[in-house]
């Protein structure tokens, strides 16, 4: 069965191309069945596939179908490595892809759309599969752009509505600033280590590169403003809640579950690189603990259903990073793996209430839904607490691995852990004043739950993974024996268990006051002088895209004002009237007569002389 794991992205891509080339002409049922089938059998080869290779005790598998490239001294090939942090990710993007693809037969069964849109959803999924199953930096950098422009076409599915347009290039751009910069660090890693395969990359930099030197410094940057684009952290996090703009199910697949993930996966996947570049490792930390920080408190001041979510995505990734940068390697996979779950869950919930709100969003126009949309209701309690990291729950495990490791890598680790228990009680805040307001208080839209088991379905199978999801145990103990840290051989104290135990629940008690019962009113701590300019401040999410608007835009579009008329056309118009002019006066000299042509001979043979003579 492992030579066939060719057929996980092969499945998806087949499907694509048979949607891409009907051009929509196929009856939905047969979509439907192509689209969401597509997923599912590549889920079942993931399944088979992995449990074959946990079965045979191997730590790698590599799998080379054919040579891609080769020039000079460089080659690249076709080729497939499975290991243990392979088999998670091919897992969750199969797995939880397919219940999203699932769902999305019902929730898109309306649009006009509906091929296109199982199309595009298909071709990213097997890009993301060819991503995380790359053997070598350059195929996966095809899976990498593949999924940016998955990214572009779904964001910008409704593309009738300029907004959505926008979005979609917003989106493209702001990643494209952190891909260029992986493209240069591959450009750096190939000169200096002579290959792109990971493996032997990892080998070459260890032997090469002494812990703290400027390449691997400067390599490893490079990789990480890649990571930070596509996982949408510090400082390239402005387009993931834009994002929003594009069908529900895209933001469930795309932007909760796989595709922003992919930053963690890269820096995982070379973490002995970012091992040898310890101040760059500390970055990561440090990114992801501010990202985590300034995402929380904006979406404690949002009011659509979806970019809430949004923040919350970001600010979780945060914590991914965060459990990178102290070297919890597996801790970070882990939460990597439950977000899939309990995240996915929330936006799916979010999609059928939307959908049962004929497409209103705004929490402030919903309430006392709970009666209404049982279901939904469910799973976002489930969800939520998930994400909160209630007790038990599948986040409050990969949480509580990534905080304890914080707190114990030294140095600045209490800071690190402080701060990530800033950001826990944050998230139960914003969590569950979304769950209050839209399914307590007075019913202002009456609405009846989405029903099909389509639909339903995958909820229910979220929200049991996003509940038990924590006890799974994944298999990338050997991926990260060699760097793993030795936290999880260490006792933190019955209080800090206790306060980590305590400040997720404090939260979700202060979000009830605020929402629920109303013992304290949000509304008078926002209209004080104070709490209304922090307000505006984070709901514009800390003024970044005016920032952004300000330094990068402005001066671009000026510039482009200034140059409307393109200065180098300019140029290259005058060197072409100066050619077409001196050509002219060349042909007037062609009068054919011989005394003509023999004195300009004299003359050319006088004035050489001179020149001779006079040098």
């Amino acid at each position: 069965m492992l030579d066939l794991i060719w057929l996980l992205p092969a499945f998806p891509l087949a499907g694509f191309l048979i949607l891409a080339f009907t051009g929509g002409g196929l009856p939905k049922p047969v979509v439907a069945t192509v689209g969401a089938g597509s997923i599912g059998l590549a889920f079942i080869v993931a399944a088979l596939s992995s449990y074959e290779f946990l079965s045979s005790g191997q730590t790698s598998f590599q799998l080379t179908l054919w040579e891609w490239m080769a020039a000079g001294d460089f080659s690249s090939a076709f080729s497939f490595y499975l290991d243990g942090l392979t088999v998670v990710m091919i897992l969750v993007i199969s797995g939880v892809g397919f219940l999203i693809h699932l769902y999305s037969t019902g929730y898109m069964s309306d649009d006009p759309g509906y091929s296109r849109f199982f199309a595009y959803m298909n071709l990213f999924v097997a890009a993301m599969l060819v991503l995380v199953l790359a053997d070598n930096l350059v195929l996966l950098y095809l899976g990498w752009e593949g999924v940016g422009l998955c990214s572009y076409l779904l964001i910008g599915f409704w593309y009738e509505n300029p907004a959505n347009g926008y979005a979609a290039r917003k989106a493209f751009v702001v990643t494209r600033v952190g891909d260029t910069s992986m493209a240069l660090g591959l450009f750096l890693l190939f000169t200096q280590l002579g290959t792109l395969n990971i493996q032997e990359l990892m080998h070459n930099a260890g032997q090469q590169w002494q812990v703290g030197s400027g390449m691997a410094v400067a390599a490893s940057l490079l990789l990480l403003g890649g990571a930070v684009g596509k996982s949408a952290q510090l400082p390239l996090q402005t387009w993931l809640p834009d994002a929003m703009a594009g069908p529900t199910p895209i933001s469930a697949l795309i932007h909760a579950a796989t595709m922003v993930t992919a930053g963690v996966y890269l820096i995982a996947r070379t973490h002995l690189l970012f091992e040898l570049a310890p101040t760059v490792q500390s970055l990561v930390a440090w990114v992801g603990l501010i990202t985590l920080l300034m995402a929380g408190f904006t979406a404690l001041t949002q009011h659509d259903i979806k970019r809430i979510l949004a923040y919350s995505t970001i600010s979780q990734i945060g914590y991914m990073f965060l459990g990178l940068g102290v070297g919890a390697w597996s801790a970070a996979v882990f939460h990597l793996m439950t977000h899939a779950f309990f995240k996915a869950l929330l936006f799916l919930a979010a999609g059928s209430v939307i959908l049962s709100l004929h497409h209103e969003q705004s929490i402030f126009k919903m309430g006392g839904l709970r009666k209404h949309l049982p279901v939904s209701f469910w799973s976002f309690i489930v969800g939520s607490a998930a994400l909160t990291a209630l007790p038990l729950t599948s986040g409050y495990f990969s949480k509580d691995e990534i905080l304890l490791a914080a707190l114990e890598s030294g140095g600045s680790g209490t800071l690190l852990w402080l701060g990530g228990v800033i950001g826990a009680l944050f998230t139960a805040i914003y969590s569950f004043r979304l769950v209050f307001v839209v399914f307590f208080g007075e019913c202002h839209h009456p609405a009846k739950e989405v029903s099909g088991w389509n639909m339903t379905a995958p909820l229910v199978v979220l929200g049991v993974l996003a509940l038990l999801g924590g006890w799974i145990h994944i298999p990338v103990d050997a991926v990260f024996s060699h760097g793993e840290m030795a936290h999880e051989e260490a006792h933190p104290s019955l209080f800090i268990h206790a306060l980590m135990i305590a400040i997720p629940i404090i939260g979700v008690g202060i979000s009830y006051l605020f929402f629920c019962s109303r013992t304290w009113s949000a509304e008078k701590l926002v209209q004080s002088g104070l709490g209304a300019a922090l307000h505006k401040f984070w709901f514009s999410g800390w003024g970044m895209d005016r920032l952004y608007q300000a330094v990068f835009v402005t001066p671009f579009v000026s510039l482009a004002r200034l140059n409307r008329k393109d200065i180098i056309d300019l140029l290259i118009g005058l060197l072409v009237t100066l050619t077409s002019q001196a050509n002219r006066l060349l042909v007037r000299t062609q009068t054919g007569y011989l005394r003509w042509y023999a004195a300009s001979v004299m003359a050319g043979v006088i004035i050489l002389i001179a020149i001779g003579a006079l040098l």
